[in-house]
């Protein structure tokens, strides 16, 4: 571990970085460059104190889940997020077609969005990174483990995952989904993942089987969505797709139509929040 480099390295990104980087207030008059130690800490999701001591020199090593917080945190590349982890004393992970490192370009769009749901999603359907409203309509994505990492994995192996989407839409989106699976599993260096949720649905789920022997491919999304919340009710809105150069990441920005009832539930549901949608 480097801890002089690193700490030269984690203190110049943070100084680079400017409140609205990272979907923060700017605030009063700022006496330093960058962010604060205590902001930088709170995205990345670590203490002040725990990043203040890298700073330091005097820091522990940080763990590779550590790192890929920090690497997301400060909005590094992936050339950056490697000479970090050389700096901590550990292995660049291998840039594998799926990976945690979500493309700092959509993490920027996303900063900037406070006011319509938006989240960062794989091609598997991983949610990546999402916002306090995509929280608030789609619950937190971010906990799942295993094959349920995977959205589409979760629409057929969990069926009351479908609860955001009006029941008469329940076979358009699954087969949307399938399309989808589709594509992921026939890429040229596919994630093992889609082989996996493939194999597993094949297994348990009649619906997922029928969809699959359609051989439908496919990997747009719907301009327009209906959603269901059990506290607002349906809301209408538009979705745009923002693709990464390979098609592995996806950012989708959810808009209603201005001064629709759509515009005023999702008004709501900033107020309200997730706390209702969690899951137990």
């Amino acid at each position: 571990m480097d801890r002089p480099g690193l700490a030269e390295f984690l203190r110049a990104r943070r100084e680079a970085l400017q409140p609205s980087d990272v979907g923060l207030p700017a605030g009063a008059r700022r006496r330093t460059a960058g962010l604060r130690r205590e902001e930088i800490a709170s995205v990345v999701g670590m203490s002040s104190d725990y990043w203040a001591r890298l700073e330091q020199r005097r820091g522990p090593q940080p763990s590779d889940q550590m790192l890929t917080a920090i690497a997301r945190g400060l909005r590094l590349d992936l050339d950056e997020r490697d000479h970090l982890f050389r700096l901590a004393g550990h292995e660049a992970p291998r840039r594998a077609r799926r990976s945690p490192h979500v493309s700092p370009g959509l993490m920027r769009v996303l900063d900037r969005l406070d006011d319509t749901p938006a989240l960062v999603i794989t091609e598997l359907g991983e949610t990546l990174a999402q916002n306090r409203l995509a929280a608030a309509v789609f619950g937190d994505g971010l906990g799942w483990t295993g094959l349920d990492r995977s959205g589409i994995h979760r629409w057929f192996a969990h069926p009351e995952a479908r609860g955001q989407y009006p029941e008469h839409d329940h076979e358009h989106q699954g087969r949307l989904q399938v399309a989808q699976l589709r594509v992921a599993a026939s890429m040229p260096d596919p994630d093992p993942l889609a082989a996996r949720v493939v194999a597993s649905l094949l297994a348990s789920s009649d619906e997922f089987r029928r969809y699959w022997d359609l051989q439908e491919v496919g990997s747009r999304f719907d301009e327009h969505k209906t959603l269901r919340h059990p506290e607002v009710g349906e809301i209408e809105v538009h979705c745009q797709a923002l693709f990464t150069e390979d098609q592995s990441q996806v950012l989708l920005v959810l808009t209603p139509a201005p001064g629709s009832g759509a515009a005023e539930a999702l008004g709501l549901l900033g107020v309200v929040g997730e706390q209702r949608f969690s899951r137990s």
